[in-house]
């Protein structure tokens, strides 16, 4: 039987293209399994459903090997996982040397597929540390700078002085107050919070 395992990191993102490809190698639509999820691990609902439905002789395809996931431990075990203990092939579309449909039965052919595979799985998560690694540099340094991250804060409407103060003279209520301005009464009672705080510091 033929499955297929598709992965993007975001909710975001489209997962299309993967189908179409499985697609277009043999893989029905109702066997392809697919997560929106980051590969850091392989606690994924989809992957381990997939885990949990193989049998001996079935057959996983993948449209590119880092799909499987970004620790290199990880890969590793999973990838004997199957191909050892389960009994299952995999074919990865992008990578001929990742097929182990068509060296199944050959022990050099096994050997190098799993060197390749160490390899790979090795540079990608060396590539995320690396990444990891600049994001922080960065953020140091535009700290340093001065420069400050967070949400933006939202800017007050045009009319934000003339209702407030029709509400402190009770002409309208709090919640008439955030309708006019079209704000939530949350975000409008930490603005008046702010404004006093300012004014108790002022003192």
């Amino acid at each position: 039987m033929l499955y297929g395992y598709v992965r993007v990191s975001s909710k975001e993102q489209n997962l299309a293209r993967q189908f179409k490809r499985l697609q277009e190698y043999g893989v029905h639509k109702n066997h392809i399994y697919a997560d929106k999820e980051s590969g850091r691990d392989f606690d994924r609902k989809q992957y381990q459903e997939l885990i949990r439905k193989i049998k001996k002789k079935d057959c996983i395809v993948l449209t590119s090997w880092d799909w499987l996931g970004r620790n290199y431990t990880e890969i590793q075990e999973q990838w004997r996982y199957i191909t050892h203990a389960l009994a299952v092939e995999i074919v990865v579309l992008d990578m001929l040397l990742l097929n182990t449909r068509l060296i199944s039965d050959n022990l050099t052919g096994k050997f190098i597929a799993d060197l390749v595979l160490q390899v790979l799985s090795y540079v990608a998560e060396t590539e995320r540390n690396n990444i990891r690694k600049r994001q922080a540099e960065g953020i140091a340094i535009a700290k340093a700078q001065g420069i400050k991250f967070g949400r933006c804060s939202k800017l007050k409407p045009i009319e934000y002085n003339e209702t407030l103060y029709l509400w402190s003279q009770h002409q309208i209520s709090f919640s008439e107050a955030a309708r006019r301005l079209q704000v939530s009464r949350s975000w409008l009672y930490g603005q008046m919070k702010k404004k006093k705080r300012r004014r108790i510091k002022e003192r």
